[in-house]
Formats: C-alpha cells, structure tokens, sequence
C-alpha cells in the first residue's frame, strides 16, 4: 500500500476571484476549464490540461502561497513565458534543475508557479 499517483493540485484564490483564474489558466496556461461537481461549493473553479487536474479554490482568509507551489510540466516554455510578460506577468529564473528549463511566476493572486520543460 502507498501513493501511487497525484489527483489533483489544489490553490487558494480570494473570493470573487474565478473570472481572474479562468483568464490565467485558461486563457494564458491554456487549460480547460471543467464542470465541478453540483454537490461541492458553487464557488471556485477547476481546470485539466491532460493527466493534470487544478483546483481553485475560494478561501476567505486567502493569503498567497509564495514558497509552496506547483510545478507544471509544458511543451513550449519559451512560447509560455514570452505569452506571460505579454500579459504583464513577471517570470524569473531560479537555480538550474538537471534535465529541465524552467522559470517562476505568479497567478494574479500572487500564488508561486513553476514552470517546467523537460531538456
């Protein structure tokens, strides 16, 4: 018995933050947008991007989460970070990781994104 696998990443949003989110991960990042379940909270909103499921979620004491974050896989890391700064989002590099590029940024609501290619 153990983990096998990971379900789902889940981030904070503060309320009425949905529109933001949708215009980010959808719009920017390029992930669907899904249905949530009819017997969950009406609030927030979930995503997938093939095997990856993101769930948002409104917290009212939300607060950024700006060491814990999740790292995403993509196919073009260049065209991802040139469409972000495009859109007013700062990107940053941190220290090599063997085997990947990768840069840092931020949602709108000020949560840390990894961004990740496989080299």
């Amino acid at each position: 018995m153990g983990i096998v696998g990971l379900d789902h990443i889940q981030l904070a949003i503060p309320e009425g933050g949905e529109d933001k989110a949708r215009a980010f991960f959808s719009g920017l990042m390029g992930m669907v947008e899904v249905p949530k379940p009819s017997n969950l909270s009406p609030s927030g909103c979930w995503f997938e991007s093939g095997d990856m499921r993101l769930h948002i979620g409104v917290d009212p004491d939300f607060k950024p989460a700006r060491k814990a974050h999740p790292a995403f896989l993509v196919d073009d890391l260049c065209h991802l970070r040139a469409q972000l700064e495009g859109a007013g989002y700062e990107t940053s590099n941190d220290k090599p990781v063997e085997g990947y590029n990768r840069f840092f940024t931020s949602d709108p609501f000020g949560n840390r994104i990894e961004l990740m290619q496989r080299a």
